[in-house]
């Protein structure tokens, strides 16, 4: 009986131990799952200024929703406003912008989404108008994948000495083919083309040079690229050096421009920005 007794309490000793331990396991899972919130709202600059997601060849919805829905779960932006523009540039909207400081998202869907980088350049144009029109916006963020990025670019050396459209603050590419797809030239190197441009120049490429005059000089821009590490040099879509290409450009026009290799099977064109690294480099150079 005695022992019995003794392995009785013996046991209930060892269960109130375990259940302690998980408590004081959950309670420190808790505390610092609050501090890495902490952390991150304490790090993000909130502002009205609304930034544009704007898609690559073929792309959709989901192209930047994704990054968008984990950027709002960290509390870094906000997702108020859907753009879809058809065919003829008509723009039809879905949500509202609020007027919050809570660093608005609007997401760019074209639905011919496999046309020019000039008529997405005058669609870009169109969504601005309506912003501006609607709701009297006077600057924005600009964030274009692949063709979305040339797009962007071609909007800016298309348009952007209009001061009646909002003002670019900020540009971030993410593998964009500003040179067409070119490779580097025998005996060109990735910091010849950041400190000089790339030695081959595409017809793109020096239709942006001919319009650089009309890109604002205080607007500071992010160029990634990425680099599967196959002996491509590439994302398997679009070279390092195409991605990298406008990085001299820029910053021999006045801009204050980075610049950023992401390396690695996340590193994969369509994957940049499925890429959790990505999304806070974007964060960062936006809202920090």
């Amino acid at each position: 009986m005695k022992n019995r007794t003794y392995y009785l309490l013996v046991t209930v000793c060892i269960l109130l131990f375990l259940a302690a331990c998980t408590s004081k396991k959950v309670a420190q899972n808790e505390s610092q799952q609050t501090t890495t919130n902490s952390v991150i709202s304490e790090i993000t600059q909130k502002s009205s200024v609304p930034t544009l997601f704007i898609h690559g060849y073929g792309g959709g919805s989901y192209s930047f929703g994704r990054m968008i829905d984990r950027l709002s779960e960290n509390d870094q932006t906000q997702k108020e406003l859907v753009l879809t523009v058809n065919a003829k540039g008509e723009v039809k909207a879905d949500g509202e912008l609020t007027g919050k400081e809570d660093n608005p998202s609007i997401q760019i869907i074209f639905e011919d989404n496999k046309n020019t980088e000039w008529n997405q350049a005058q669609w870009l144009k169109n969504c601005l108008v309506y912003i501006q029109d609607k709701y009297d916006i006077t600057e924005v963020n600009l964030v274009g994948h692949s063709m979305g990025g040339v797009s962007s670019l071609r909007y800016m050396t298309s348009f952007g000495e209009d001061e009646r459209l909002p003002k670019i603050n900020k540009f971030i590419s993410i593998a964009a083919p500003f040179n067409n797809f070119m490779e580097l030239s025998d005996g060109e190197t990735i910091d010849d083309v950041l400190n000089d441009g790339p030695d081959v120049q595409s017809e793109r490429y020096t239709e942006y040079v001919n319009g650089m005059n009309k890109v604002s000089k205080d607007m500071d821009v992010l160029i990634i690229a990425g680099d599967v590490e196959d002996g491509s040099s590439s994302d398997k879509t679009v070279s390092v050096a195409d991605a990298l290409s406008v990085v001299s450009l820029l910053k021999k026009h006045g801009n204050q421009v980075q610049d950023k290799i992401f390396y690695g099977k996340l590193a994969q064109h369509s994957q940049l920005h499925e890429n959790k690294d990505v999304d806070q480099l974007v964060a960062d150079f936006l809202w920090e």
